[in-house]
């Protein structure tokens, strides 16, 4: 239950990131929202690895070799998940994009956590 309570907090921290990030680019820069997707979570990840490491998963061994790649396995697939539904929800169904922005972040952090928790650092080599 610790593990869930600390990943909503960085989870909070990193949809902050995510959201501020979203703003400033489509709304200040005028970008694409694509281009502000990707650029979005690529930052928010870098977060998220360390605070995922040495926080919420308490990975303190040195295994950077075979954590790195697999958060980055983790992140591929959550992100194309929240990617998908984000185009579905703005191209098909015509949602705003900022709300479809928003939404993609609970179908990221639900699929970020599992494979985080299931793969990335768990507990045996």
């Amino acid at each position: 239950m610790v593990r869930v309570i600390r990943f909503i907090l960085i989870g909070t921290l990193n949809a902050l990131i995510t959201v501020l990030i979203v703003w400033l680019m489509m709304d200040k820069l005028d970008c694409n929202y694509i281009a502000t997707n990707i650029t979005a979570y690529v930052i928010a990840q870098i977060n998220n690895f360390f605070w995922s490491k040495y926080w919420i998963f308490s990975s303190r061994t040195g295994r950077f070799r075979r954590e790195i790649p697999l958060f980055l396995i983790a992140f591929g697939c959550a992100y194309c998940a929240q990617f998908l539904a984000l185009l579905i929800m703005v191209e098909i169904f015509g949602l705003n994009e900022y709300l479809a922005q928003f939404l993609g972040l609970f179908i990221y952090g639900a699929v970020n956590y599992m494979m985080n928790k299931k793969i990335t650092f768990q507990l045996t080599p």
